[in-house]
């Protein structure tokens, strides 16, 4: 990673403090321009999904703190390039998906982050634009004319999104070679429509946006710039976001603010300060603080780490209130608020009628465990428990009447931070 410059604007220093920064265009020039007027800089995001994911988060935390220091964020939406298909990081061609899906996929993904950004008609106020605006409406003889003349082919052939994929015999189409000209076009349009200045992104997408900034020298727009942020791995090394149940979806309709706060509270001890930095809106000094507690006290730090990033994405209401969901169950055996998992418990063995069910087939179906050997090995950790006691074998017996009448359901936990109740249906 480079070394990061001793910036002197308010939203580049921060930038660096919050450990965001990875490299940037022109940084003299960039800090310059941050010093005496507001920015207009825009993330761009494909619509290849009904929810963004944790992965988008530092992008999206970007624009959060741009915000804050009173720059305008645009959250660029790629309807047209989704038609398309980022190459980078891919090994196959993306599935197609139609203008329907693309769609759907849109607004389901704008209503899972609107509490990170205030929209509206305000000088620093965020405004959604779609690329779709504007892609679908060229024309291909004069958009090759007009643009497509400024890109070499050789070059391309270079960038690590097309490069990886010839180096492993992977097919790359025509329509995805020309992704990274339809990304560095959006920066000379939303330069043209907003003013724009400003491309930030994942150190991956380096090419695409120094690209977009050669383009708008080309055609002689304003001086472009670019930001990066690094690749985010845990302490451990393990890529963020990556786990047994899947990906950590932003959306609350795909991820429980439960679960989603329970993600925070099973941070790794050496990245509470990183993630604090990173995820929340905490100060700095109370950072410092919260980084340098060890043993017990750390996990109060967790906790905090919890309840804020759950407050920068679902509001601060809905994060409290998880919080003191977990901190009840947890201490006090309390069931209410916690996630609840339906279960067709007869459906692996055709048996609707059931009266009883293995612990190991209680635990699979809680999702607290990836497969039946899976049960079977934390059971045998003595680490579950079922109706708050304690399971001693994989294949002790539990009957309907075992259910408990409050809830209708069983209370599942594994260790000392997953609880949840599994109610048949």
């Amino acid at each position: 990673m480079p070394a990061a410059p001793q910036f002197q604007s308010e939203f580049l220093r921060t930038f660096v403090a919050r450990g965001a920064y990875y490299d940037c265009s022109g940084p003299a020039e960039l800090d310059a321009l941050f010093g005496k007027e507001r920015v207009t800089a825009y993330i761009g995001f494909d619509c290849t999904a009904k929810s963004m994911h944790i992965g988008n988060l530092v992008q999206l935390m970007t624009l959060r703190r741009l915000q804050q220091a009173g720059h305008k964020p645009i959250l660029l939406m790629g309807g047209g390039t989704t038609k398309a298909g980022d190459p980078s990081g891919k090994d196959e061609t993306r599935l197609i998906l139609t203008p329907a899906q693309i769609e759907e996929n849109k607004q389901s993904m704008l209503g899972g982050v609107r509490h990170l950004l205030k929209f509206g008609d305000g000088p620093s106020d965020a405004i959604m634009v779609d690329n779709a605006d504007w892609l679908d409406r060229l024309e291909y003889i004069p958009f090759l004319r007009e643009v497509g003349r400024h890109f070499s082919v050789n070059r391309m052939l270079t960038m690590d999104s097309v490069k990886l994929r010839l180096e492993r015999e992977q097919p790359l189409s025509f329509l995805e070679f020309n992704y990274s000209i339809m990304q560095a076009y959006d920066f000379v349009e939303l330069n043209k429509r907003y003013g724009c200045r400003l491309q930030s992104s994942g150190s991956d997408q380096w090419g695409n946006v120094v690209s977009g900034i050669e383009l708008g020298r080309r055609m002689q727009t304003e001086q472009l710039f670019g930001l990066t942020t690094p690749l985010i791995t845990t302490a451990s090394g393990a890529k963020m976001g990556k786990t047994a149940a899947g990906a950590v979806w932003l959306n609350r309709d795909m991820m429980s603010v439960y679960d989603y706060w329970q993600f925070w509270r099973n941070s790794e001890d050496g990245d509470v300060g990183r993630f604090l930095r990173l995820f929340t809106d905490l100060a700095e000094d109370e950072i410092a603080r919260l980084e340098k507690l060890q043993g017990a006290e750390l996990n109060d730090a967790k906790k905090i780490l919890a309840t804020e990033a759950a407050a920068v994405l679902h509001g601060r209401e809905a994060a409290e209130k998880v919080a003191d969901t977990a901190r009840r169950a947890f201490e006090e055996g309390a069931s209410e608020g916690l996630p609840v998992i339906d279960w067709s418990a007869g459906e692996e063995t055709g048996e609707h009628n059931w009266t009883q069910r293995t612990a190991a087939a209680i635990l699979k179906a809680s999702g607290l465990a990836t497969s039946l050997s899976d049960a079977r090995r934390k059971i045998d950790e003595k680490a579950v428990r079922i109706n708050d006691k304690l399971v001693e074998r994989h294949d002790q017996w539990f009957q309907k009447t075992d259910i408990d009448p409050k809830t209708g359901a069983f209370k599942v936990q594994y260790g000392k931070k997953k609880i949840v109740l599994l109610k048949p249906i």
